[in-house]
């Protein structure tokens, strides 16, 4: 490796760069809560017998469903797993010398049966040819195996309590881990060295998504050096596991989604890259708009992949059980800036069987398989129907920095009544100006709230006013909560249509010669209200591009 800019530079066998060249379309990061079978709302007192051991887990040897369902499909485009089932409240769900056993009743049951859960998933990934990856959440929540995830009501995690001078309270009350204090990382070293050794992972992901702050609030970024030393000694210590098992061991980081959001979390991301302490950047959570540019201007001449992330169970203010337009739409453009690899966070493992009461649900996980089918490869998206979207602000309350947050998302936005311009970017991955003769239309859609009849509203796209459109003033959206705050996304469901919801829909025609591949600029401003009232506002909810082939 070239170091000349950087003689701190780690430098990296053609062994180990030939691991991080591997093909990984698709790389799958299993909730352990939702998918893998924990069933935390399985209370632990409650009798483990073969039928409620396990709604989705493990192992199609170890139950009736198996967490490779999707990884079965013949047509999927999935080539790793990453294991996100590090155990709660300090506990491990594996065989430890550092934790106590996370003593849930379904594991419990497999461990006095001999059946290490961690080992059969391993093996299932082996059997299938797919690379394994462990997940580390640097501060998990703290809950009991029998309260469904829920906060407990007393302190549970036996180290905080012993040290509460290790631990932030801030979005959790009991507090999670100081990342300052030198034990909190020797801790989390101990352990993932512990996993490193017993297992045989092709790689870890330091997952900093779960859950932010980690380092004392408002002088993260002065305390960046301590996670850039956590990191590092992740590093030397997973180099040093793969020297001694001659094979390489991979190791991943889950940073927010741009330079803001690093800095403000206080991850030095660019030292990182500059001294070769990760293989492959995850880069955000549930945003669908990553900064590509400054992730690729960090990691040039260094082999490091770019792996953008989308949650669907956090989903994307707006965006929950979407139609399989707006997935195309997504990780098309991502592929287009140039990502090495997709990841999908937090999707569900197998089909809802039946609808019951959670219809969207059941056809949010059809549309999930056929997106787990096409996205792993632009060509398989190329010339289908796709949706852009703007994003939007919120969803996200279990985060007390940066991270996952998406407050600094562009919608809503109110507009000025006095007719300044709201200036908004939309990208395409579709060379759609090339790709004329092949398209059915293309519409740009804009979704407002506090429009009346007779107000009048210009949309320019690159400068080019559109027009006329086509007005929709009773539309509605479920989805859409404004003037109140987004909730949380996170619903098994979609929440009723209030009935007393009144947006306006703008659908405008497109001519295809006006699009771009890459961004698009979309200006939005009033021209008129009648009548003219300055304390009454239009926001923007929603902007969307529908592309649609014949």
């Amino acid at each position: 490796m070239d170091t000349k800019d950087s003689i701190h530079a780690i430098k990296l066998s053609p062994e180990h760069q030939a691991a991080v060249n591997r093909r990984r379309r698709i790389v799958v990061q299993y909730d352990p809560n939702l998918e893998i079978g924990l069933d935390l709302t399985q209370r632990s007192e409650a009798p483990a017998d073969d039928e409620t051991v396990v709604q989705m887990a493990g192992h199609s040897e170890l139950t009736g469903q198996s967490v490779f369902a999707y990884e079965d499909d013949p047509d999927t485009q999935i080539d790793a797993i990453i294991w996100d089932m590090g155990g709660p409240s300090g506990m491990a769900t594996y065989p430890s010398k550092v934790l106590e056993p996370f003593r849930h009743a379904s594991l419990v049951k497999w461990w006095d049966k001999g059946l290490d859960l961690v080992q059969a998933l391993i093996d299932g990934c082996r059997e299938r040819e797919l690379e394994v990856f462990w997940n580390h959440r640097v501060s998990e929540a703290d809950f009991l195996p029998d309260n469904a995830g829920a906060d407990p009501d007393e302190e549970i995690n036996p180290t905080k309590i012993a040290h509460p001078d290790w631990v932030i309270r801030d979005i959790h009350w009991y507090g999670d881990w100081n990342y300052a204090v030198p034990e909190v990382r020797e801790l989390n070293l101990e352990l993932l060295r512990e996993v490193a050794q017993n297992y045989d992972f092709d790689g870890f992901q330091i997952d900093l998504s779960r859950h932010v702050p980690i380092l004392p609030p408002g002088e993260e970024w002065e305390h960046r050096n301590a996670m850039t030393d956590f990191v590092r000694s992740v590093r030397l210590m997973t180099l040093e596991v793969g020297e001694n098992r001659g094979r390489p061991f991979l190791l991943g980081v889950k940073v927010p989604r741009n330079q803001e959001g690093c800095r403000a979390d206080g991850f030095d991301v660019e030292t990182w890259a500059q001294e070769s302490l990760v293989d492959i950047f995850t880069i955000g959570c549930r945003s669908i708009d990553p900064d590509f540019d400054f992730f690729h201007r960090i990691t040039a001449g260094r082999n490091i992949k770019l792996q953008p992330t989308l949650d669907t169970h956090h989903a994307t203010a707006g965006y929950k059980w979407p139609p399989i337009e707006f997935y195309r739409g997504v990780f098309g453009n991502w592929w287009q800036q140039g990502a090495d690899t997709i990841q999908a966070f937090n999707w569900s493992a197998a089909l809802q069987e039946v609808k019951g009461n959670l219809p969207n649900r059941y056809e949010g996980t059809r549309v999930e398989l056929q997106a787990l089918r096409e996205m792993g490869n632009p060509g398989t998206m190329a010339t289908k129907d796709k949706l852009f979207a703007v994003e939007r602000r919120g969803g996200f309350p279990w985060s007390g920095g940066y991270f996952a947050r998406n407050d600094t998302a562009p919608l809503p936005v109110t507009l000025k009544n006095y007719g300044r311009p709201e200036c908004l970017t939309i990208r395409f991955c579709d060379n759609v100006r090339a790709l004329a003769e092949a398209l059915e239309d293309v519409t740009l859609r804009v979704v407002l709230l506090g429009a009346r009849e007779g107000d009048q509203i210009e949309i320019r796209l690159n400068d080019v006013v559109l027009g006329p459109a086509v007005d929709d003033y009773q539309w509605q959206d479920r989805q859409i909560f404004s003037p109140a705050p987004q909730p949380a996304t996170c619903s098994s469901d979609l929440p009723d249509i209030d009935p007393d919801q009144r947006l306006l829909r703008k659908d405008f025609p497109v001519p295809p010669e006006l699009c771009r591949v890459g961004e698009n600029q979309v200006r939005v401003h009033i021209v008129k209200r009648i009548p003219h009232d300055s304390r009454e506002f239009i926001s923007v909810e929603k902007l969307e591009a529908h592309v649609r082939y014949a």
